[in-house]
């Protein structure tokens, strides 16, 4: 379906007839006349019929190599672009990927994720072709415990992505995977790793944005936005999808080349984060952890000092008060 959606924008002012479509991706003008039902039934608005030939009314947003790879030309993640219209979860196919070989910069894109997964036992919410659900394979040079750093290079990439499509938009970081709007959620960050005790064998860094949902689950109502709830506005999820691998290929290049790479990160991870620093939390870790935050340790965990002390939190569920 990719190629035909390529083939059809390369001829965009003219119609194409089925003969040439099934040539050029060598297949029968009857696959071909299914396929076209296939992208009509996903929301693509291609004119005409198998007698007269086909034409694209508008570019699909379909989040599509053939479409994507030219828009991200450069970057490590152009040429192995993956992509789905439903999945179970793209970090979970990532993951055996990698495992199976899949080069650095391999991306997992899907229209739909039918068990998308968040930290621990969460879920994330998978409308079909209203979000970005993305997953990245990475192969550092580095030691395991310097992982988190790149879900924190990850909100940055978020962050610097909507604000290139849309200015003066405030979004807020939370340590040490959410991006959020007005308070509530609209982006997901889950990293996964397979090291050694020394070195990471290969990381895969998952995005999930809500882009256009227009309503969420009841439990998720009070917790969770959209870019287009909290803007009004439809937003081009290649578009987004395109600025966020061009975000991430470059915080990637930096850590990975640059040794004050680390510090520049910590730093304005704290300065995008209305919490990381002064702010009453309770996280939800070991029993409990209450008090006040006090910024990012060298590692990229987060400081919290409560009345025994200073704490570093490893991990757990940060809740804001």
């Amino acid at each position: 379906m990719g190629r035909i959606v390529r083939l059809m924008v390369d001829h965009a002012t003219v119609v194409v007839s089925g003969t040439k479509i099934a040539d050029e991706i060598g297949t029968s003008r009857s696959e071909v006349w299914r396929l076209i039902q296939q992208l009509r039934g996903l929301g693509v608005d291609v004119a005409g019929h198998p007698a007269t030939g086909y034409q694209l009314r508008a570019v699909p947003d379909l989040l599509l190599p053939e479409i994507v790879a030219p828009m991200v030309k450069g970057t490590i993640f152009a040429k192995n672009l993956h992509h789905y219209y439903k999945i179970g979860s793209t970090n979970t196919e990532a993951m055996q990927a990698a495992a199976d070989g899949a080069p650095e910069g391999s991306v997992f894109l899907a229209e739909e994720q039918l068990a998308g997964r968040g930290r621990g036992a969460n879920k994330w919410h998978s409308a079909r072709s209203a979000g970005i659900y993305c997953s990245v394979v990475l192969r550092p040079a580095m030691p395991p415990s310097e992982a988190l750093i790149f879900s924190l290079a990850a909100g940055l990439a978020v962050q610097s992505a909507v604000a290139g499509i849309f200015p003066g938009l405030r979004l807020d970081l939370k340590w040490p995977n959410d991006v959020l709007l007005s308070g509530r959620k609209f982006c997901g960050i889950l990293t996964e790793m397979n090291s050694e005790a020394t070195r990471v064998r290969y990381l895969v860094v998952g995005v999930g944005i809500n882009v256009n949902q227009a309503k969420f689950p009841a439990e998720l109502r009070e917790i969770a936005t959209s870019l287009k709830g909290e803007t009004g506005t439809e937003w081009s999820r290649v578009e987004l999808c395109s600025a966020l691998l061009k975000s991430l290929d470059r915080e990637y290049r930096l850590l990975v080349e640059d040794s004050a790479a680390r510090d520049s990160i910590l730093r304005r991870f704290e300065e995008n984060s209305s919490s990381a620093r002064g702010r009453r939390v309770r996280v939800e870790e070991n029993g409990g952890v209450e008090g006040v935050t006090e910024g990012l340790d060298p590692r990229g965990f987060l400081q919290v000092r409560t009345g025994e002390g200073l704490r570093v939190v490893v991990s757990g569920t940060v809740k804001l008060e």
